[in-house]
């Protein structure tokens, strides 16, 4: 069950979906990890302080949680490695970026939250595709987890 939570994911995908995963999970990883998440680590005064205006208890750990799920969660998801959790924590961080900082913006400055928000949830529910760390290791049974 461990194994199909942290690695889980459809194999035997065709050569077109594999690649249409692929482009999308290195591309928005990457977008995230280094266009959203580098920046805010380590978290500033500015970032922790928008934190605790949102009604947050320990506004610096939920800082660092918010950095470290856009800049980590980014790069495992470029890679395919603990997609669905990594893809989890991102879609988790673009809802309270939507409620929480954006609620009441129009819709083009909430778009960007929009869109990251659905194709980390995509990855929750397909998973990372077979050209992927997680499918190697789903392959290879993960010495017993």
């Amino acid at each position: 069950m461990l194994n199909k939570i942290l690695f889980g994911g459809e194999s035997g995908l065709s050569f077109a979906a594999n690649a249409g995963l692929a482009l999308l999970r290195i591309f928005a990883g990457i977008a995230m990890a280094f266009g959203h998440g580098a920046g805010k680590l380590p978290p500033g005064e500015g970032l922790i302080a928008r934190t605790a205006q949102m009604g947050f208890p320990m506004p610096t750990f939920f800082a660092w949680a918010a950095a470290i799920s856009e800049f980590g969660g980014g790069i495992f998801l470029a890679l395919g490695f603990l997609t669905r959790v990594s893809s989890f924590f991102i879609a988790v961080t673009m809802l309270v970026a939507l409620i929480g900082v954006h609620g009441s913006d129009p819709f083009a400055a909430q778009e960007k939250a929009f869109l990251y928000l659905f194709i980390a949830l995509a990855f929750v529910i397909k998973g990372s595709g077979d050209w992927s760390i997680d499918s190697y290791l789903r392959k290879e049974g993960t010495a017993g987890i």
